[in-house]
């Protein structure tokens, strides 16, 4: 895991993968699946694509000071945008106020990229906009 100048965490797309049940898990800590695939993009960004059971909340939102997902709160939260930056802002926002939050170096591109599942908000195969 790599650190943003900030101090927050930055962890790769397959470390994200595995902590938000999208990857195997490793085998000698258990450790898959605990934590949220939080994405900050838009709207329309969400809508061509996103990882399967992500929580959209976008940046914009977050800045403005809207209450994260019911289901994102008191857990980890793993933070993606399309390419990395909006979501280190939005992660080291998310740390200052508390949560436990890392971003995903490379963001949504890294996930396609890597050959993982991206849907659009009919379900179907999706892509990065």
């Amino acid at each position: 895991m790599e650190t943003s100048p900030s101090g927050t965490g930055r962890i790769t797309v397959a470390e994200a993968a595995v902590r938000t049940g999208h990857g195997r898990a490793d085998e000698a800590t258990g450790v898959g699946g605990a934590s949220v695939l939080l994405d900050v993009r838009e709207p329309d960004e969400w809508s061509a694509g996103h990882a399967p059971g992500a929580l959209h909340h976008p940046l914009t939102a977050l800045m403005a000071g809207a209450p994260l997902p019911p289901e994102a709160r008191g857990r980890c939260l793993v933070v993606v945008c399309r390419s990395g930056n909006r979501s280190q802002r939005a992660a080291d926002l998310l740390t200052g106020l508390g949560f436990e939050s890392v971003d995903v170096i490379g963001g949504m591109r890294g996930w396609a990229e890597a050959g993982l599942p991206v849907v659009d908000a009919r379900g179907l195969r999706g892509t990065v906009a």
